[in-house]
């Protein structure tokens, strides 16, 4: 069992991450926990995994938790073997085997005497089996990484498993394997992840946000239909606050109105029935202070209606804030635009596929490119873009507009601010405060349009990815999507969605996320 009492983190900084949380997980429970980036997701897995200690309450836990990181690169100088943390185990054992049989080896190695053999198999089901565990991290790819980590689970059989952003290095295979591990296994779960097909295997639902930690009984697919409703709920909401700001602003307007004709009438009552100025100047007075107290009466109310209303403005979902339009394609569907023909890519004379490959692609149509980890899907994209040439075979491009956004979202200058950025696409001539509407749209107030592109988050460079899209005069033929969904939040990636979906133009995408690739309707698959 894992319980969470009153836990708060504080950073370096001072800056207040999350406080007052508590979770129970019993044993045999498995638990997504999900929030936007930034909710503190990850920290709270590393509270859980005791790698961090909370600036405030306190965990507690039945037995170590295994812990699978989402970012490997302090392991780089270590061995398979050594991040593994099986080194002393499996040299225990060969030097018991040569006949050292001493107190210490015998200690170390705990009568564990299939280590080897679970190494093997367990390496083997992640498909590592030709992997030297001497071999140094930093040699390996992302995905072998992540999938050293996940044999690990078999290989050291704890009773509680703690995963942050498993899949975003695996290849389909890679991630069958992790949901059929997750469907099966009776060991504790904690899953920290935004693939929303692995989040459907799990049976509970935990959201870390601003409010705390909310547990929603049910898999990703219930826990969308119950924010649904809440977000159904908060819209009617909003829709009857407004009303209500509208209506009382009338009110008040008529209210002054009314009172100024009476305040006027009076005055010409008094001016025929010539009152001395001092009693003129007494009415008057009076006057002044029942407007006044009048103004006072209407402020006081839209000032509480205001309030309530950015209140329920601010819990809003950012999607919903979002005004997505993308001018249309100038090509007409189905016409031609890459035809490929016996195609293939030669490294050191090394040819890439074994079999060369023929597609086409039409305008108006979506693509999705397959493939295992290493089998040439960039290499692909840069071929049909013109960036590398043909080794052998043919690769035929019509004159077309294109944007490629890979993962990393390097198309966002870093040199730049918000501001300029979005002024780089400005092809229509779009007026400064135009320019700025477009960036509110996009949840770039005006702090955000000095900040230089560098500070922005995965997110933050997607969305303001988009929002240069609509600056544009005109929509590109051809958008390229190469792992989009990797390095962002639920809420980011339904937001490029949505996107996505508004589009009309030609789409090639390179993902494992099979949810992401639903939501967008791709038609056709390109397999290496």
């Amino acid at each position: 069992m894992l319980n969470l009492q009153g836990a708060g983190y504080i950073h370096a900084n001072g800056n207040l991450l999350f406080s007052d949380l508590n979770l129970t997980i019993n044993k045999h429970e498995k638990i997504a926990l999900i929030g936007h980036n930034g909710a503190g997701k990850s920290t709270l897995l590393k509270i859980l995994a005791g790698k961090l200690l909370p600036t405030g309450g306190h965990v507690k836990a039945e037995s170590m938790p295994y812990y699978v990181p989402q970012l490997f690169g302090q392991f780089n100088d270590f061995t398979v073997a050594q991040a593994l943390r099986i080194e002393d185990k499996l040299k225990a054992l060969n030097e018991i085997l040569n006949g050292e049989v001493t107190e210490e080896n015998m200690f170390i190695l705990n009568d564990d005497w299939a280590i080897e053999e679970r190494c093997a198999e367990a390496l083997s089901y992640w498909r590592l089996e030709d992997l030297d565990l001497d071999q140094k991290m930093e040699s390996l790819s992302g995905g072998q990484k992540t999938s050293i980590f996940l044999a690990g689970i078999a290989i050291h059989r704890p009773d509680i498993v703690l995963l942050d952003e498993p899949t975003n290095h695996l290849d389909l295979e890679g991630r069958s394997r992790l949901y059929d591990y997750i469907r099966s296994t009776r060991t504790t779960l904690v899953v920290v992840s935004h693939d929303r097909t692995l989040l459907n295997q799990i049976e509970k639902v935990c959201e870390l946000s601003s409010h705390g930690i909310t547990l929603y009984g049910g898999n990703y697919d219930f826990y969308a239909a119950q924010k649904k409703i809440e977000n159904e709920a908060l819209n009617h909401d909003l829709k009857a606050k407004e009303k209500a700001l509208r209506k009382a602003r009338e009110v008040e307007k008529e209210s002054l109105e009314r009172q100024l004709k009476l305040d006027a009438r009076g005055k010409k009552k008094q001016e025929k029935a010539g009152l001395p100025t001092i009693s003129m100047n007494t009415l008057k007075n009076n006057a002044e202070k029942s407007t006044a107290k009048l103004k006072g009466v209407h402020a006081e109310k839209l000032d509480h209606i205001s309030s309530e209303l950015s209140q329920l403005r601010s819990v809003l979902p950012d999607a919903d804030k979002m005004k997505i339009v993308f001018d249309q394609a100038t090509l007409h569907k189905g016409k031609s635009i890459v035809e490929a023909k016996e195609l293939n890519f030669a490294f050191r004379d090394q040819l890439l596929w074994k079999e060369p490959i023929s597609f086409q692609v039409f305008s108006g149509e979506r693509y999705v490119i397959k493939g295992r980890n290493g089998s040439g899907k960039t290499t692909l994209i840069k071929l049909i873009l013109g960036q590398l040439q043909p080794s052998t075979g043919s690769l035929n491009r019509a004159g077309i507009s294109f944007m490629y956004i890979d993962q990393d979202y390097s198309l966002i200058n870093n040199q730049l601010t918000v501001y300029e950025q979005a002024q780089q696409y400005n092809s229509g001539a779009l007026q400064e405060h135009e320019i700025k509407i477009r960036l509110n749209r996009f949840l770039f107030g005006k702090a955000d349009w000095d900040k230089p592109c560098s500070a922005l988050s995965g997110g933050e460079k997607m969305r303001l990815m988009l929002c240069s899209l609509t600056i544009s005069n005109q929509s590109p033929d051809l958008i390229v999507l190469d792992e989009p969904t990797n390095n962002l939040d639920i809420q980011n990636i339904e937001i490029l969605t949505t996107a996505i979906n508004d589009y009309q133009g030609t789409l090639l995408v390179i993902s494992h996320d099979e949810y992401f690739l639903d939501q967008v309707q791709v038609e056709y698959t390109i397999h290496l």
